[in-house]
């Protein structure tokens, strides 16, 4: 006899929760192709020659990355940052100089952009890493330019004529971005991990989100779902009374989460301080309005990523310096204070003043702090913008490297920032960091450990890989006791030990860290008052409680149930 809790557990799926909430309603499966018909339709364009060809290829990138230009526009923090950075893609002119190639090469042009944009997917791939995620965002340039070329609309995501679950193999950041939540009621991906575009833009528009969720693509339109983006779950056809009772909970909670207006702090009065996330001036002005004591991760090198020269002193000066006056006030009476993350230059985020190129392995390579070696000069200077700024704006500043793998290159690091006057710091991102954080801090004054980094070196398994989503879950119990390890060690020193990559973001799991000691927590500005007012409702014996059952389980699934219990029990 089939009971209804096995009917339940029949229609469940299981992805990587991204964003937490429930929603529930009608599926809209997003099948982003251009028409097969069309395609023929066209053949070979009937172009005169091969310049003809490519003129007309140079035409459709133009209009589809106008295209992403014009939502840039309309679009503002990470939703802004990506889709000018897939404009750029489309203009880049190694990729028209393939298409060039195999135009030569007696293909048509259809072919061409399909065979060039394959050649540059496994040149991303070998790369790892966010260029790794960057083969979602050139299939959909692919498939602009293609629509472009054959006389149809651009493919993207319809429109929903009812509030409805999106249900899509992946989401390129110009389908994403576009989004609009009041019709939009959660994103459901069958490919994509904790990291990719489509979560980033998800928790900017606070969205529900369960990625990574195998076999999302076999669900028929229409279906009714129900999404819970904290547990990871993809129920269909619910009992409707069941969900609407969940969502209404939840609609309630997330009203009562609008409300938290800082400081971090738990029931019983444990300070946490809550942090975000910037990456340049506007989005750290715009942070500055949420209820955060500060800044716990300046990515200085998303300010540089399109220049071909490195910048002077004083103009680096200048633009940490925007980022630096944003959080200069005192913020109910408490001095507010600013981590700058030095160069996190290499492997997928290349600049071209310090990159090195040809690389087999980049993100095993001269990357972070390792670009120093050989150029102690780039980081000099920069270290020199920042305390240049630090000055002018009066902010307390923090200064971190990351990649940073031995005791030696923390101590020499520090030397150079406290030199500067400034507070230094390391991220602690390579397993061996994490191994001998307590003789890291011997010779730093605090540690923040990036999540992302930690998880995939520790398994082995880059964060980019759909099919590794499962090991590049920071809930996997190895990613748990590194980090466990590292706190204690903090709390043995007496030094500040935060988190800063996208593990922070999660509420669940913001609650077992700090029960394992760590002082601070950074995350995207969306983020905060969910992980702020989660924090307020629980004691620091619950969070202690809440980080045995985490390190105790066997794998993340289980991690998540077992805390969710404690929490919830």
């Amino acid at each position: 006899m089939v009971t209804a809790s096995d009917a339940t557990a029949s229609s469940l799926l299981h992805g990587t929760p991204v964003v937490p909430g429930v929603a529930h309603g009608p599926a809209l499966v997003a099948r982003s192709e251009v028409s097969p018909d069309a395609v023929a339709r066209f053949g070979d364009g009937g172009f005169a020659d091969v310049d003809a060809a490519l003129a007309a290829y140079d035409d459709a990138i133009v209009a589809v990355a106008e295209g992403f230009e014009a939502k840039a526009a309309r679009a503002s923090g990470a939703a802004a940052q990506v889709l000018t950075a897939s404009a750029g893609l489309a203009r880049d002119k190694g990729l028209r100089g393939a298409v060039r190639k195999q135009l030569r090469a007696g293909d048509h042009l259809v072919a061409s952009v399909h065979a060039a944009v394959d050649q540059f997917a496994g040149i991303f791939t070998n790369m790892g890493g966010l260029m790794a995620e960057r083969v979602t965002d050139l299939h959909d340039i692919e498939r602009r330019v293609t629509a472009q070329l054959v006389g149809e609309p651009e493919p993207g995501v319809p429109t929903p004529k009812v509030p409805s679950v999106l249900v899509a193999e992946d989401l390129a950041p110009a389908d994403t971005a576009g989004l609009d939540p009041a019709l939009v009621l959660a994103l459901v991906t069958e490919r994509g991990g904790p990291t990719s575009h489509t979560a980033i833009i998800a928790r900017q528009l606070a969205i529900p989100c369960v990625v990574g969720t195998a076999g999302a693509m076999e669900i028929p339109g229409g279906t009714r779902l129900l999404v819970d983006g904290t547990a990871g779950t993809v129920e269909r056809e619910p009992d409707a009374a069941r969900a609407d009772e969940l969502v209404a909970t939840d609609r309630t909670a997330r009203a009562a989460l609008a409300e938290w207006a800082g400081p971090g702090v738990t029931a019983d009065g444990t300070p946490v301080k809550i942090l975000a996330n910037v990456a340049d001036g506007e989005s750290a002005r715009s942070a500055s309005e949420a209820p955060v004591e500060g800044v716990g991760l300046f990515r200085t090198e998303l300010c540089f990523l399109n220049r071909k020269d490195e910048p002077s002193v004083e103009e680096q000066a200048e633009i940490y310096g925007q980022v630096l006056a944003a959080f200069t006030a005192a913020e109910g009476g408490k001095e507010r204070y600013v981590v700058v993350r030095t160069l996190d230059a290499g492997s997928d985020k290349p600049v071209a003043f310090a990159t090195h190129v040809g690389e087999e392995n980049p993100a095993l390579g001269v990357r972070g702090l390792r670009l120093s070696f050989s150029n102690p000069a780039l980081l000099d200077r920069q270290l020199d913008g920042i305390a240049a700024a630090a000055r002018a704006t009066g902010t307390e500043t923090w200064v971190m490297a990351p990649m940073v793998a031995t005791v030696a290159e923390a101590a020499e690091f520090a030397d150079k920032v406290r030199g500067r006057g400034l507070k230094a710091g390391v991220m602690v991102e390579v397993p061996s960091a994490a191994l001998l954080a307590h003789r890291m801090l011997e010779v730093v004054d605090f540690l923040s450990i990036g999540t992302n980094d930690l998880t995939q070196y520790t398994m082995a398994a880059d964060r980019m890989a759909t099919d590794l989503a499962h090991l590049t879950d920071p809930w996997q119990p190895a990613v748990l006791q590194l980090i466990a390890i590292t706190a204690e060690a903090g709390r043995r020193a007496g030094k500040p030990v935060g988190v800063c990559g996208e593990a922070a973001a999660d509420p669940l799991l913001a609650c077992a860290l700090v029960g394992m000691g760590i002082t601070s927590l950074s995350m995207a500005a969306a983020a905060v008052r969910p992980v702020g007012a989660r924090l307020a409702t629980v004691g620091m014996d619950l969070c202690e409680d809440a980080a045995e059952a985490a390190l105790a389980a066997s794998d993340p699934r289980a991690a998540r149930e077992a805390v969710l219990a404690v929490l919830e029990g």
